[in-house]
């Protein structure tokens, strides 16, 4: 698995925006590659990011009778940039084995549902804010990428790092890494315990129900 060497956490202690504009990104974050495979995972990310910034940040769809329409973009860019399949497989670890194709299906879409309806309300949130983000470099090892940014604004910066896999000349991201946490392994550590302790359909139940915070998840030491 690709892994950079370890980075300096700037984030502003106190600080609770970033985060949640960081799960905003992970949301509608993913990306594709031209059809002849040409495009690099930094390029790719640096386009997808770009319009998402372009939404959030366009006049015209500022006005409280536009956020329907807004939230509609913001949707149809993750409905068809991000890999929920791969997200979901990733984020059930050895349980998504243990599910019937028929399960397998229903925790994809129940898991699209849940991040889209989740996240698409903190990116209005977050409209207006001044942020800019760095791309740094990119790391690729076979049919594996991972692009290294930071998100900036006047208060604080904050190491976000993309995760990428690739399929027939196609990149998607499946994770982002915050200050060196990642998304996917705290969903991950949630989801595990509620199945070990219930089970798989109460799984569904809370996601169902939009009652699964990331925030909620404990950082390890």
């Amino acid at each position: 698995m690709l892994q950079w060497p370890g980075r300096s956490r700037r984030a502003a202690k106190g600080s609770v925006w970033p985060a949640a504009l960081a799960c905003a990104f992970l949301w509608c974050f993913a990306v594709t590659a031209t059809p002849q495979g040409t495009e690099t995972p930094l390029e790719a990310v640096r386009e997808t990011v770009t319009q998402v910034l372009r939404i959030l940040n366009d006049p015209a769809l500022k006005h409280q009778a536009k956020h329907a329409q807004r939230r509609r973009m913001l949707e149809e860019i993750a409905a068809s940039r991000f890999d929920y399949a791969e997200m979901s497989k990733r984020v059930l670890g050895s349980y998504w084995k243990q599910l019937t194709e028929i399960q397998r299906k229903e925790f994809v879409e129940v898991y699209t549902s849940f991040l889209s309806d989740k996240y698409a309300g903190r990116i209005e949130d977050y409209t207006g804010r001044k942020q800019e983000v760095g791309y740094l470099a990119e790391r690729i090892e076979g049919s594996y990428a991972e692009v290294r940014t930071e998100l900036r604004s006047e208060k604080m910066t904050l190491p976000m790092d993309y995760r990428l896999l690739v399929k027939d000349v196609r990149w998607s991201g499946y994770d982002i890494i915050i200050d060196g946490v990642s998304l996917v392994s705290n969903y991950r550590s949630q989801f595990q315990k509620i199945i070990r302790d219930s089970s798989y359909e109460e799984l569904v139940k809370n996601l169902q129900e939009r009652s699964i915070s990331a925030e909620d998840t404990k950082r390890k030491p």
